[in-house]
């Protein structure tokens, strides 16, 4: 009877081992899936940055053209 149950309680945790094994392994997909998103995140934040940077040059410049055009609205 004591058989039974040690191999019962055996048997359950191998099947618990197994199930920690595929938890470690998917666990690992994960931190590698978010560390891309995390890069990628990254990387579009630096193209918005180039991207304002942009913009407010050429907001500058409008305005000076603005300026010698006198095109501006006096307040």
């Amino acid at each position: 009877m004591t058989d039974k149950i040690e191999h019962l309680i055996l048997e359950q945790l191998r099947r618990l081992d197994q199930r920690l094994d595929n938890m470690e392994s998917d666990m690992s997909d994960i931190k590698l899936r978010m560390t891309a998103t995390e890069e990628h995140l990254a990387s579009i934040m630096m193209s918005v940055a180039g991207i304002n940077a942009r913009m407010d040059k050429l907001d500058n410049r409008v305005g000076r053209i603005e300026r010698r055009l006198d095109l501006t609205e006096t307040k």
